[in-house]
């Protein structure tokens, strides 16, 4: 009972505390953007390293303001914060990984594609193996016939948690370089697709 009552408890509490941090670091950090190309406002895949979330769809929300977004979220406990973080940016979580619910996912994300979302997802997660791309995130890419946005970013100074994803949080008031480029895998099979798709996004990302 308790345990179930402490967790309800954390699903209201922690993504409220977990937006706000995310702001604070927004809006208390220097920002430069490194844009290779147009970031034009038409339907997009979005894509970044479970590590960078903090900070990744933040920089894709300056960009894309009113754009309708859904986003792949895990049904683990850890995801359940997360979805409910998203909605706070307006970005609709879909529930649902490559080990609990894939099928299903992959169907609201083509529906969520369908009516004209951007589809943002961690090509990595959510359990890893770290910086690998999976099938799914390159079939979506296929089935939307749209770019791919890379997003990521390098503080000058940060924390880098020892978590399977190593993931990153800037120290407050440091300097932040964000690099997001449009990439096609139009034509591509799916191994030449997730070969090029991961050498794209290790160019400019914390190791």
């Amino acid at each position: 009972m308790f345990k179930k009552l402490s967790r309800n408890l954390a699903k209201v509490i922690l993504p409220a505390l977990g937006y706000l941090l995310m702001r604070f670091y927004w809006y208390t950090s220097k920002k430069n953007f490194h844009v290779k190309g147009q970031i034009s406002q038409d339907q997009s895949i979005v894509v970044c390293w479970h590590g960078e979330l903090l900070m990744a769809h933040q920089a894709y929300r300056y960009f894309h303001k009113k754009q309708p977004a859904s986003c792949i979220v895990s049904k683990h406990f850890d995801g359940e914060i997360i979805a409910n973080i998203m909605r706070y940016f307006s970005i609709t979580p879909l529930r649902g990984s490559s080990s609990r619910g894939a099928r299903q996912v992959l169907l609201e994300a083509f529906r969520a594609l369908k009516k004209g979302d951007d589809l943002l997802v961690t090509p990595d997660g959510p359990r890893g193996p770290r910086h690998t791309v999976s099938d799914g995130a390159i079939a979506l890419a296929h089935k939307a016939k749209a770019p791919v946005l890379t997003v990521h970013y390098i503080p000058k100074r940060y924390w880098q948690l020892k978590s399977w994803d190593r993931f990153v949080i800037p120290k407050p008031f440091t300097t932040i370089d964000f690099y997001m480029e449009n990439v096609s895998l139009e034509g591509m099979d799916l191994n030449e697709a997730r070969i090029f798709l991961r050498k794209k996004m290790l160019a400019n990302t914390v190791h």
